[in-house]
């Protein structure tokens, strides 16, 4: 494909080449309508610690374990959450809210990759109908039931 565009480009300059001109393309900085900075904390049900579990794998392949999130064959969990919503990366810090879901993200999150992009793509509530880009960064992996990932959320369309 990118060779017979390159053919047709390359006959169309050939016939116009004294009318062609070169166009420059300028990126312009957009300014987000909202940003939101948050560290969100969630310990995954391991078997054993059900009262201060805030996530768990309800539904997995048969030869999947139910107790380790991000293995390498890991393919087809769904998982429920409702962790705390800190504006610091202390596990103990006052909560400002609980990760239930109200912003729609869509693409791939692989946790074991330091940092990702992932699309904002709606919601509910003061996010509905938002767009726009969020970066997952993961800034604590321990052992297999509790993680930590920096949220950083920058919404270019908003409907207020």
């Amino acid at each position: 494909m990118i060779f017979l565009f390159h053919g047709l480009h390359s006959i169309s300059s050939a016939s116009h080449h004294h009318q062609h001109k070169h166009r420059v393309l300028t990126k312009k900085a957009i300014t987000p309508c909202k940003t939101l900075n948050f560290y969100l904390h969630d310990i995954l049900y391991d078997g054993h610690n059900s009262h201060n579990a805030t996530s768990a794998i309800v539904a997995a392949p048969a030869w999947a374990n139910r107790t380790v999130l991000g293995a390498q064959d890991c393919f087809g969990d769904v998982i429920v959450f409702n962790d705390p919503i800190t504006l610091d990366n202390n596990l103990h810090s006052k909560p400002v809210g609980k990760h239930r879901g109200t912003i729609n993200f869509a693409g791939a999150d692989p946790l074991m990759n330091k940092t990702r992009d992932i699309s904002v793509i709606g919601g509910t509530g003061d996010f509905f109908m938002a767009r726009g880009v969020a970066t997952f960064i993961t800034d604590a992996f321990e052992g297999v039931s509790y993680f930590r990932v920096h949220i950083i959320v920058n919404l270019y369309e908003c409907w207020i």
